[in-house]
């Protein structure tokens, strides 16, 4: 929002010598945040006066109109100036700009011959004096003073213009009203509320036939007829600046009027050309089917929500998209000579939706879904028919429409002590009543305990909450004032086994290399169809969000893997090719047939009924953690060649994980799985005590297509919520004997499982077993075609005494004996 201090000035006494920096200040100290201030005086520096035309000779011979004019500027003699414009003749008075002057840019005006002809200084238009909106051509002055009389006051050049950035939740600050009050609040100096003066109340009798058919969409319906108004009537020149300067485009005197009440108070308003209404007004929701052409020229089709405001008997056609924009049908035109002034208060929710629906975000409904003050559509009506009067004549009809269907303002019960328990600064009751009262609440003090009974002021519709009052105390008072203090921190019993093990699994991980990423908790339907998800896969019941981000990502996400792959393809795309990534964190399963949440206040603590009600409507959030890889895990350099990520890195990092999860390896088992989006044949079942947590392996080829991933992606993902608590570790004793260490080379089938005969090896080697670690594995054809060779280190040792040979090869021939009545593992090259 972009407004003058010119205009605050009008409804608030600031200071003489007051400058932009003093006004950012104190708006600052009370929360509105201002993205520029704007001296607009210092723009152009040098003589800028008033020139009276005296002389136009066109000059001849040039490619396009020159003229050479002499120029009154105030001296002794006129000023000789050539100018390309044709917008002004002999008499007029115009802004211009003395040699040794500059414009915006840097653009510096001086003495020199062109054309042929002398020229000192320029004749400006609005556009090379920076000037927003306005004029086209050069700016020629209506009732000017003398010339050489200083031309910034006429043109606006005097003034300072803020850029503010108001939030959400301080509708009232999008109004030179609301601005002003706020700054009468910082710098304590009388206030003019243009909101409360008196204006003339409803008649009996109504310049227009008004129904509101839904009063929780409207509970406020004003309107007042102006007949017979000049429609050649210009906005005067006061009127089409500040618009300009608010970024408003001027339209005709009736719509600028309208723009400009809402500038001024905040009320939006709309204009109706009256003999271009067939009928009786309606106000009502949208009909199934129905459309309108709104001002911007396009065709909406209307949903069951939308509120509309139709012309003729009922139903009625609708010409006003309520709140938001008016219809083409009704519009003000040039000609227009009867205006039906609308304001109305709607509702904010409803508008918000419209607004987002539509993707429609006129200055209205920026103002209505912030809230407006209910109170103000006679005022508003008051100051437009006023204005209008005054510049364009016309007669307004002494019927007032006021249909008013408020309800009554809200009561907010307040402990006097809160403020100074929530903010740490010592309030008192008194000042706490003071402050509020100066935010415009009426309050009611208790005689018998600290309770204030506050009713907020129309214009706050954000002031709901005891919380909401206690910023409304702490900002008036002063952010400054508050202590910049710690709070003690209780006393606690440190970190929980679950966020201790995502700790450490976290570590783990980094430690082996991966590089944490935090994702965004949303993916997109399609990817279901992308992994090659069967229609029975539970992951497919997402949750989906009312109010997305992005409607192309509605659902919270049931896998880790979209986002995750998301984050993959967008660095690969900026060049990095060999990742490993990984993330922990919530996936999301619905829980059906819950119901709604209860309601909640912030002014106390919930019971623990309410928290586990609204505990148990929440959706299922088990923790996961998943690692993705693509190209080398091990790069190529002077040492020798790179490695690329396989399959088997994926499950290597579900091991590190459920190591430090503390799984003990007994309790691990990985199998053969087949899981979407993993490649069948290169997919690993993760299991820990015989129930599946994860999976982990290569990407299936056509996932790994319709995801747009490099060949050979591998990922893994485990439940850790799944895991059971680790156990309480028995140290080892450790054996000061030295280890017999054999290896043994096994051929098997090539469809068993590394891990199941790892498994065979150690549960029958006995108790002299250390340690069990696969070190190779071969193929070829010399084994066979369904033949594989695996190779491990078997380590024993004696807690009391040196092995002999004969115990360390006994229990190495008893686990390879195991592994041969299992799977038929013979010992290779026997």
């Amino acid at each position: 929002m972009r407004i003058g201090v010119s205009w605050l000035r009008e409804h608030v006494d600031l200071p003489d010598g007051i400058t932009g920096v003093d006004v950012e200040q104190a708006l600052v100290s009370l929360g509105i945040e201002v993205d520029s201030v704007v001296d607009q005086a210092a723009t152009v520096t040098g003589s800028l006066v008033v020139g009276r035309v005296l002389t136009i000779e066109e000059l001849t011979g040039f490619k396009k109109p020159i003229r050479h004019c002499t120029v009154d500027v105030g001296g002794a003699a006129p000023q000789e100036i050539v100018c390309g414009a044709r917008n002004f003749v002999v008499g007029d008075d115009v802004v211009v700009i003395l040699p040794g002057g500059e414009l915006p840019g840097g653009f510096t005006i001086g003495a020199r011959k062109t054309y042929g002809r002398m020229s000192a200084g320029m004749i400006c238009s609005a556009e090379e004096l920076g000037l927003p909106g306005g004029h086209d051509g050069i700016i020629v002055l209506a009732d000017a003073p003398a010339p050489g009389t200083d031309a910034r006051p006429l043109v606006g050049l005097d003034d300072i213009i803020l850029e503010l950035e108001i939030t959400p939740d301080r509708g009232y600050a999008m109004s030179v009203r609301g601005l002003a009050r706020d700054l009468s609040l910082a710098l304590k100096v009388p206030f003019r509320d243009a909101g409360l003066v008196s204006a003339p109340s409803g008649t009996v009798d109504v310049p227009w036939s008004v129904t509101v058919d839904d009063q929780k969409g409207c509970d406020r319906f004003a309107a007042r007829l102006v007949r017979g108004i000049d429609p050649s009537a210009p906005s005067p020149d006061f009127i089409q600046r500040r618009l300009a300067v608010a970024g408003v485009r001027s339209i005709g005197l009736a719509v600028d009027i309208t723009n400009y009440v809402m500038l001024e108070l905040g009320q939006p308003m709309h204009a109706f050309d009256a003999d271009r209404l067939d009928g009786p007004l309606l106000v009502r929701r949208a009909l199934p089917g129905e459309k309108i052409t709104t001002l911007d020229g396009v065709v909406r089709s209307l949903d069951a929500e939308d509120m509309v405001i139709c012309s003729g008997e009922a139903p009625g056609t609708p010409i006003s998209l309520a709140a938001v924009m008016g219809g083409e049908t009704s519009e003000v035109q040039p000609g227009t000579t009867n205006v039906l002034f609308e304001a109305a208060h709607w509702d904010a929710v409803m508008v918000g939706r419209t607004a987002r629906r539509h993707k429609l975000f006129s200055e209205a409904a920026k103002r209505w879904e912030r809230g407006v003050d209910p109170a103000l559509p006679l005022v508003a009506i008051d100051r437009a028919v006023g204005l209008l009067l005054t510049h364009g004549g016309g007669t307004a009809s002494e019927e007032i429409l006021d249909l008013d269907y408020r309800a009554a303002a809200p009561l907010i019960e307040l402990d006097a002590t809160l403020p100074a328990r929530r903010i740490g600064v010592d309030y008192s009751r008194e000042q706490v009543i003071s402050l509020l009262q100066q935010v415009g609440c009426g309050v009611v003090a208790s005689t018998s305990s600290d309770v204030l009974t506050v009713t907020p002021p129309s214009w706050r519709s954000d002031l709901i909450d005891p919380a909401d009052l206690v910023e409304e105390v702490v900002r008036l008072d002063g952010y400054d004032v508050v202590p910049s203090l710690l709070p003690v921190a209780p006393a606690g019993n440190g970190l929980t086994a679950s966020q201790s093990r995502r700790r450490s699994v976290a570590r783990a991980l980094a430690e082996a290399g991966y590089v944490e990423v935090l994702d965004y908790p949303f993916m997109s339907p399609s990817v279901f169809d992308a992994f090659g998800m069967p229609s029975s896969d539970n992951r497919r019941s997402a949750v989906r969000l009312a109010n997305p981000l992005s409607e192309e990502e509605p659902l919270l996400r049931s896998t880790l893997l979209p986002p995750l792959f998301t984050t993959l393809r967008r660095n690969i795309g900026r060049g990095t090719r060999d990742l490993a990534l990984y993330e922990i964190g919530a996936v999301f399963h619905p829980r059906p047939g819950t119901g709604r949440p209860p309601v909640m206040g912030v002014d106390e603590r919930p019971s623990d009924d309410d928290l586990f009600a609204a505990d148990a409507t929440l959706p299922k959030q088990p923790w996961h953690v998943a690692v993705v890889l693509a190209g080398e895990i091990s790069p190529a350099g002077w040492w020798g060649e790179g490695r690329q990520a396989t399959w088997a890195d994926a499950i290597e990092a579900a091991r590190t994980v459920l190591s430090a999860a503390g799984v003990p390896s007994s309790s691990v088992a990985v199998g053969a799985g087949d899981e979407a989006p993993w490649h069948p044949g290169r997919c690993a079942a993760i299991e820990v005590d015989g129930t599946i947590v994860g999976f982990a392996g290569e990407l299936h080829p056509a996932a790994i297509s319709a995801l747009d991933l490099p060949r050979r992606t591998c990922a893994m993902e485990l439940n850790l919520t799944a895991l059971p608590p680790a156990p309480v570790v028995q140290a080892r004793s450790i054996s000061t004997y030295p280890a017999a260490l054999i290896d043994v080379a096994l051929v098997v089938p090539a469809e068993v499982p590394a891990a199941s005969v790892e498994s065979a090896l150690a549960g029958a080697a006995g108790p002299l077993l250390e340690a069990v670690r696969l070190f190779d594995v071969y193929e070829s054809e010399a084994l066979g075609a369904d033949k594989k060779s695996l190779a491990f280190k078997l380590t024993f040792r004696a807690p009391d005494r040196t092995l002999t040979v004969e115990e360390a090869v006994a229990a190495r021939d008893a686990a390879v004996a195991a592994a041969a009545s299992e799977f038929g593992a013979t010992l290779r090259g026997a």
